[in-house]
C-alpha cells in the first residue's frame, strides 16, 4: 500500500511539472558548451552588408561593449537535416537582433521544427548577449548548429 502512495505522489508530482512547464512556454533543457560540437564547413566569416543598405564594423566600441558594430555572418554548421548560418547584428556594442541565412526547410517536419526553435533561440541569444543558449528540446541539431554558426559570428564581432 506505501508503495502505491509513494508512485501515486511521484506521478502527480511529474505531471504538475509538466502542466506548469507546458504553459510556461519553457522549452530548453540543456546548455551547450562554447562552440557546439557539430562540424563546420566554413562560409563568408567577414562583415557583410545588408540588402539595401551597407553595414561595416565601426572604428569603435561603445565602453562596457562586448562587440564593434555591424552585421557579422557566421560559418556554415552542419544541423544533420541540413545546414543552418546566422548573422548577428550588433548595434550600439549589443546583439540586437541573429538573422538565420540558412536552416533546414526542405522537409516538412524540418519547417516545424525551426519555426518552432529559431525564434527562440534568437531571443535567448540577445537575452544573454552571448551564443550561450540552451538547446531547444526536439530540435539539437538545429540549436548545435545555431550556437556554432553564432559563436564564430561573435567571434568576429570581438576581433
Amino acid at each position: 500500500m506505501k508503495k502505491a502512495i509513494v508512485s501515486l505522489v511521484i506521478l502527480g508530482a511529474f505531471v504538475i511539472y509538466s502542466i506548469i512547464h507546458a504553459h510556461s512556454g519553457l522549452v530548453a533543457v540543456a546548455p551547450t558548451p562554447p562552440g557546439g560540437s557539430r562540424s563546420s564547413s566554413s562560409a563568408a566569416t567577414s562583415p557583410t552588408e545588408t540588402p539595401g543598405a551597407t553595414v561595416t564594423p565601426s572604428a569603435t566600441q561603445t565602453p562596457g561593449s562586448a562587440y564593434r558594430n555591424g552585421s557579422y555572418t557566421g560559418s556554415v554548421a552542419d544541423a544533420q537535416w541540413g545546414v543552418v548560418q546566422v548573422k548577428a547584428i550588433i548595434t550600439n556594442g549589443k546583439i540586437t537582433d541573429v538573422q538565420f541565412l540558412q536552416y533546414p526547410n526542405d522537409r516538412n517536419r524540418s519547417i516545424e521544427i525551426n519555426s518552432m526553435a529559431d525564434p527562440q533561440l534568437t531571443s535567448e541569444a540577445i537575452q544573454a548577449q552571448s551564443a550561450n543558449v540552451d538547446i531547444v528540446t526536439g530540435a539539437t541539431d538545429s540549436s548545435d548548429a545555431f550556437i556554432q554558426s553564432l559563436t564564430d559570428a561573435l567571434s568576429q564581432a570581438r576581433a
